[in-house]
């Protein structure tokens, strides 16, 4: 079946997951706040400030209006940082005027409230507007998806037949599959909370550590991720699949990772705001980092390393003072 697909944020993965949409058969229309960005789409069928100067299908066509993008579409695939998520669903709510399957391609928690993007958009957009959601996560860097290297992730929903639909509007037999899940909630933790392992992970490599270290990064990140995921209502198994270790894996060991990138930067002499501002891309693992830390903080969860890149995130610790008092813990069993 063909579908009509709006994508809310031209950065590089909304306009990478255009590319196998478009080649999918699918009707896509891209939207950005950015007029230029549009235009370029438009004209010249790039989006060269994101991922360089391939080419996207030209059946693709992006547009800065969001009343047309939402009224456009049966479905909307949601690819804006969680920072203004809440902003992006407010406006969606003003100019939605049918039922519409709402997907998140976005990885994060909103800081406060704990609150996954699943549980924001059914606040923020009426319940009769929506269909159904559905979370898409898994391993899976735009800037080998533009290029069509072989992908695999995760469509998670509450409802199967809504997982269903987007496993086959993404999956094709050349370069990208999808399966589905049942389990939301470990879905969507588990890509928010593996990118603050991530930076964690740049830092090590910023300080010039080696393999074992990081392996071992991997190993108990994933643990305090197990940890806060099944406190809030997730399943221990969905955490070492595609949606939890996959991701964790590759945003941990790739150049291409942002979060990475700005924990390299962070132990290699700058601070957030300075990392940030020289990130082209939004680093959602530092808004991740301080949702997390709230959390642990109120329900007695230990959880070290996400505690450590808080405090130096956000009080300014020296990554060396950390890492070291990170290896003066007391002794114990794993």
């Amino acid at each position: 079946m063909k579908y009509k697909i709006s994508i809310i944020g031209a950065g590089s993965w909304g306009t990478a997951q255009s590319r196998i949409l478009a080649d999918n058969g699918h009707d896509v229309l891209l939207f950005d706040v950015d007029a230029d960005t549009v235009f370029e789409i438009n004209t010249n069928h790039t989006n060269i400030s994101k991922l360089g100067d391939v080419k996207i299908p030209a059946s693709v066509l992006a547009t800065t209006s969001i009343e047309e993008a939402v009224n456009y579409a049966d479905i909307i695939i949601l690819v804006v940082p969680t920072a203004v998520m809440r902003k992006c669903l407010i406006s969606i709510s003003k100019v939605i005027q049918s039922t519409k399957l709402f997907v998140n391609a976005s990885k994060g928690i909103e800081p406060n409230t704990f609150k996954r993007v699943s549980e924001i958009v059914y606040e923020e957009i009426e319940n009769k507007y929506v269909r159904g959601f559905v979370a898409l996560t898994g391993p899976s860097h735009a800037e080998e998806v533009i290029l069509k290297l072989p992908t695999f992730i995760c469509a998670a929903s509450e409802c199967l037949e809504n997982a269903k639909i987007i496993q086959s509007i993404y999956s094709n037999n050349t370069y990208f599959r999808v399966y589905t899940l049942l389990d939301l909630i470990g879905a969507e933790l588990g890509g928010s909370l593996k990118n603050i392992i991530a930076i964690a992970s740049g830092m090590l490599a910023g300080l010039g550590y080696g393999d074992n270290i990081r392996a071992a990064l991997i190993t108990r990140g994933l643990t305090e991720m197990i940890k806060i995921s099944v406190e809030l209502g997730a399943k221990k198994e969905t955490l070492y699949g595609l949606s939890g270790l996959g991701d964790l894996i590759v945003t941990t060991m790739s150049e291409h990772s942002r979060n990475f990138q700005a924990g390299k930067k962070i132990a290699q002499g700058k601070d957030l705001k300075q990392s940030l501002k020289e990130m082209t891309m939004v680093v959602e693992g530092a808004r991740s980092a301080m949702a997390a830390y709230q959390l642990v903080k109120e329900k007695n969860i230990d959880a070290p390393i996400i505690e450590a890149v808080y405090d130096i995130l956000y009080n300014y610790k020296d990554p060396q003072t950390a890492m070291s008092d990170l290896m003066n813990r007391k002794l114990k069993s794993e």
